[in-house]
């Protein structure tokens, strides 16, 4: 792909010859000729010497760069961004097409029009996938589940009865879509199980990273948004609502009932108490605590119970000067029995 079609993806002006073809995309340092790579900071000092070595044959440059390199850039409003876009295109997905293992077992009743379905994958009753989706090895897809166009399952994910996935989604390997929740009522002789009878419901466009569980509602739906991008190692609990454009990292724990609204971020390790609702353009930092039925409105949120940002800072501060302060109130205790004469 050459430099003036990188251009016009990325909505960017080239300084640099236009037909100077880019095989590849790297990070700065590793970059070499024939590789793309991008600059954020070029305001540091110490870029102006990395500038000197840098071997790449095109960078993404802001649109303020004002510098003298020794290769080919394009001004952006984020490099980064662009980047993304870039690599997006040079490495595209390796669909595979009219590939349905011998090994996988497909239901007669199932409407599979995948076009790549692995080795050792199961697929039940009055199951639908549509057009250019990837089932990849191992795979088990209940009955009746709905799976859209261009969805990628990787291997060995599970997905139970009756749950939907919408189109362009990407399901890492081993996650597992619509297990029971953990929902149980206490009796005198130890615990009855409440009805899991619910579904998921996934919009377009969602990606679940691996070994993460997305549990069933107990009697409605469990829901992703669509655009929603979640971690490794994410739990999701019966009747959690996620909203669109939500970024959750890895090892967070959301417990029933809960509401994310759009376009909220949480950090990594974060624990929800049920029935908590976070309000859309919330973020909220790594191992934070949400208590059962708390608000967490719009802005930057910390720490456990989780508190603004603010809150949190002077919180830390006080706890800091904990020891400052006994060693002073000690002090004083000695020059008040000094005063008295006392020994």
């Amino acid at each position: 792909m050459n430099l003036e079609k990188i251009a016009e993806i990325v909505d960017g002006q080239l300084n640099g010859t236009s037909d100077t073809e880019i095989l590849g995309a790297a990070a700065l340092k590793n970059a070499r000729s024939g590789e793309i790579s991008f600059v954020e900071n070029h305001g540091k000092t110490d870029f102006a010497e990395t500038a000197k070595n840098i071997e790449a044959s095109c960078l993404l440059v802001p649109e303020d760069f004002d510098m003298e390199l020794p290769c080919a850039f394009i001004r952006v409003k984020n490099p980064k961004l662009a980047f993304a876009k870039v690599a997006e295109k040079l490495y595209p997905p390796n669909f595979r097409f009219n590939d349905h293992h011998p090994t996988a077992v497909i239901h007669e009743k199932a409407d599979v029009r995948a076009g790549y379905v692995g080795a050792f994958v199961t697929i039940g009753e009055n199951t639908h996938i549509g057009e250019g989706a990837q089932i990849h090895d191992g795979v088990r897809i209940g009955s009746h589940v709905t799976i859209g166009k261009h969805t990628v399952i990787r291997p060995n994910a599970v997905i139970y009865d009756h749950v939907s996935i919408g189109h362009d989604c990407v399901i890492h390997a081993g996650v597992v879509i619509g297990a029971d929740g953990f929902g149980f009522v206490r009796d005198r002789e130890g615990y009855v199980k409440f009805p899991q009878i619910g579904t998921v419901v996934i919009e377009d466009n969602v990606e679940i990273g691996a070994n993460s569980c997305v549990d069933r509602g107990a009697l409605g739906a469990t829901r992703i948004g669509a655009g929603t991008k979640i971690d490794n190692l994410v739990q999701i609990a019966h009747n959690v609502e996620i909203g669109r454009r939500v970024v959750i990292a890895s090892q967070t724990g959301i417990s029933g009932s809960t509401v994310i609204e759009d376009d909220c971020v949480i950090g990594g390790q974060v624990g929800f108490g049920d029935h908590a609702r976070v309000l859309s353009g919330a973020i909220i930092g790594s191992q934070a605590g949400v208590l059962p039925g708390k608000i967490v409105r719009a802005g930057v949120w910390w720490g456990t119970p989780v508190q603004p940002l603010d809150e949190y800072k002077r919180q830390n501060a006080h706890v800091k000067g904990i020891a400052r302060l006994k060693d002073e109130v000690k002090e004083l205790k000695r020059q008040v029995t000094e005063m008295r004469g006392e020994k």
